[in-house]
């Protein structure tokens, strides 16, 4: 009896060879996740252990750091005169962050509607590049864009209103960052509605503008809204352009012209200091810290329900 063509010149191996290779590799994988696990959980120790070497520290109380408006841990020179409430560096963070929304969000679900819907071949050609491009420019670059030309353009339109370092030139360049994610992001959502969605729409008398407002971006709202939230995390735990550009003054405000260190901000000013390991300002760095994924993790939490309740699932 011929063999067929496919099985010509095959060699076969031992049923059992194949059963050990593929134990092998289903071990392998479960110790990648079970890696990726350890590594956070080793994470959430070491801030809990050393945020708990800060909060039993005689000159700081917990009451005071989760309440306290006022910052100067790393300005004031006697230690027992020192302030460690956190209020000023989560507003800092909070007010770049929703001036960095403010931008991202609007501009970039726009964007990701009229790629996903109305652009041309050649139109998309010309735009997704360029997106990618922004979204390669280094942060650090973005930060110098926001000191030498953002920054200086805000005081010259508002006569000197604005601070040098300010929450406003801060939170513009970490929009630009945001603003790649969430039209990318967006996008893909809203290419998943199927076309028989809009079919249906154009069926009933639709516009195309009428389809993408009131038929595709409703389909994809839960993808829509794990962008948002994502670019949100995203910026309140950049790092390099608010050191550079939202200033070192930690300060209990809503006024966005004024300096906003934030929490990534102080997090590099303290490594940046000559305070040493076990001082109460090293352990603030971990304090701070914790504080930060705390915010993160209940962003992530939050997206999973977010997503849950709005999803849509199509056949």
């Amino acid at each position: 009896m011929n063999r067929p063509a496919a099985l010509v010149n095959k060699k076969f191996r031992s049923t059992g060879i194949g059963v050990v290779q593929e134990k092998v590799m289903v071990a392998l994988l479960a110790l990648c996740a079970l890696m990726t696990i350890g590594i956070t959980v080793g994470i959430i120790v070491m801030l809990i252990g050393e945020s708990w070497n800060f909060i039993q520290s005689k000159y700081v109380s917990l009451s005071g750091f989760l309440t306290g408006t006022e910052w100067t841990a790393l300005q004031s020179k006697d230690i027992e005169k020192a302030e460690f409430g956190i209020w000023p560096l989560l507003s800092g963070t909070l007010r770049v962050t929703v001036i960095a929304m403010c931008i991202a969000l609007p501009c970039g679900l726009i964007t990701a509607i009229f790629l996903s819907e109305f652009a041309s071949s050649r139109v998309r050609a010309i735009l997704k590049p360029t997106l990618e491009v922004i979204a390669g420019i280094p942060t650090v670059v973005l930060g110098y864009f926001a000191v030498l030309v953002v920054s200086p353009s805000l005081q010259f339109f508002s006569g000197g209103g604005f601070d040098t370092f300010n929450a406003t030139s801060a939170g513009i360049a970490v929009g630009i960052l945001c603003l790649p994610m969430v039209s990318s992001l967006s996008e893909d959502a809203l290419h998943a509605v199927p076309r028989a969605l809009r079919e249906g729409a154009y069926g009933l008398g639709c516009t195309p503008f009428e389809t993408a407002v009131k038929v595709v971006v409703p389909g994809a709202l839960s993808g829509i809204i794990s962008a948002f939230l994502l670019a949100f995390s995203r910026a309140i735990g950049e790092t390099m352009v608010v050191a550079l550009a939202a200033g070192t003054r930690a300060t209990f405000t809503a006024d966005p012209r004024e300096q906003s260190q934030t929490m990534t901000g102080f997090i590099v000013e303290m490594i940046k200091s000559e305070n040493e390991y076990g001082t109460v300002q090293y352990f603030s760095l971990y304090a701070v810290a914790m504080t930060l994924f705390v915010i993160t993790f209940g962003m992530t939490l939050v997206g999973q329900l977010i997503r849950r309740r709005y999803q849509e699932v199509y056949s």
